[in-house]
């Protein structure tokens, strides 16, 4: 149980343990909530993870009818390799953003198979159901979002810094970006804004020390960012972010904690009502939190994830070509995208 403090002060707000049935979907939240997944799960699973992500839990991969492990690479690409050797009705994911992602993927792909995710980073993949087709499936098939999610703090929150501060920025860009597109609604908004409130508590400062009550914050703060960016989707942020992972090769991630902080200002432009609410919500600048974050990530400028300034061009020419701009108008133009870039660079 984690004791929230807000306006630097404490108060009687908790943040503990929960189950949650959101219609399809059951989500278990809180410390000692991956003891739960073998009866969440049940027996007959194919397991997607990784080698770091297998060691924190055996008794998920002991349990597992089959176990893969998930390659570096993009999620669409390894599904495909994937479709012919996942013979199971529920696909786990154990595992990262791309873990889960690509457990989406083939279950998207195949009729009536079920996804499952249990998160190792702040990804917030086990909220949502965006997430690429694998290779050579039809662009208008469904996506699908995990109908079980196992999110334990000493599993979701367990990276590392400066890797934690990367995914925590890739969390708040959700709970940024969701209420400035034109689907945002209210449940989702204020997720999206207790989610930034959660973070900035856990990073209060530059030099906050990150331990357990920190990182369960930020577990907490992260799963809500992703319902909320599942309810209200994205737009400028993500498509800039995403291009410079998938066209420049920069870590998913890093790519957002460096450009968060310009992308923030960007959005607060379109939207200043939706960002100054989760500013007197969160008791901070976001844009503010975004920088903090992208310094304790180590990821302050574009060079320094080793992305040539050549490729800038490439990367905004992609990223004018996505339909995503229209959902944070106006939508942003080919020389606004790379402009900003520049302004990360």
């Amino acid at each position: 149980m984690v004791r929230g403090r807000a306006d630097g002060g404490d108060d009687d707000r908790l943040t503990s343990s929960f189950f949650w049935q959101d219609g399809e979907r059951a989500v278990r939240f809180g410390r000692g909530a991956l003891a739960d997944a073998p009866g969440m799960l049940g027996n007959s699973y194919a397991l997607l993870t990784t080698p770091r992500a297998a060691a924190a839990a055996p008794a998920v991969v002991d349990r597992a009818a089959a176990v893969h492990h998930v390659r570096e690479g993009f999620v669409d690409e390894i599904a495909a390799e994937l479709l012919d050797e996942v013979d199971a009705d529920m696909v786990v994911a154990l595992g990262g953003g791309r873990v889960i992602d690509t457990a989406k993927a083939l279950a998207a792909a195949g009729n009536g198979r079920r996804a499952a995710a249990i998160p190792t980073t702040l990804s917030a993949a086990e909220m949502t159901r965006v997430h690429r087709h694998a290779t050579g499936v039809d662009p208008a098939t469904p996506r699908v979002r995990p109908a079980i999610v196992v999110n334990d703090p000493a599993l979701s929150a367990s990276q590392p810094e400066p890797e934690l501060a990367a995914s925590a920025a890739n969390a708040l860009a959700h709970a940024v970006e969701g209420p400035t597109t034109v689907l945002a609604s209210p449940v989702p908004t204020l997720a999206g804004r207790e989610a930034a409130r959660l973070i900035a508590l856990a990073y209060p400062s530059d030099d906050a020390i990150i331990d357990e009550m920190a990182r369960d914050l930020l577990a907490l703060g992260a799963l809500l960012s992703g319902y909320a960016i599942d309810g209200n989707w994205y737009g400028l942020h993500h498509v800039l972010s995403q291009t410079l992972v998938r066209v420049a090769g920069a870590g998913h991630g890093p790519a957002n904690a460096v450009l968060l902080p310009h992308t923030a200002a960007a959005l607060r432009e379109r939207r200043p009502d939706a960002i100054d609410a989760l500013d007197r919500t969160a008791a901070t600048d976001v844009t503010t939190l975004a920088r903090r974050l992208a310094q304790r990530a180590g990821a302050i400028r574009i060079r320094d994830l080793g992305v040539p300034e050549e490729r800038l061009d490439v990367c905004a020419e992609a990223a004018a070509q996505r339909q995503e701009l229209d959902l944070t108008p106006p939508r942003a133009s080919r020389e606004e995208l790379r402009a900003l870039y520049a302004a990360a660079w």
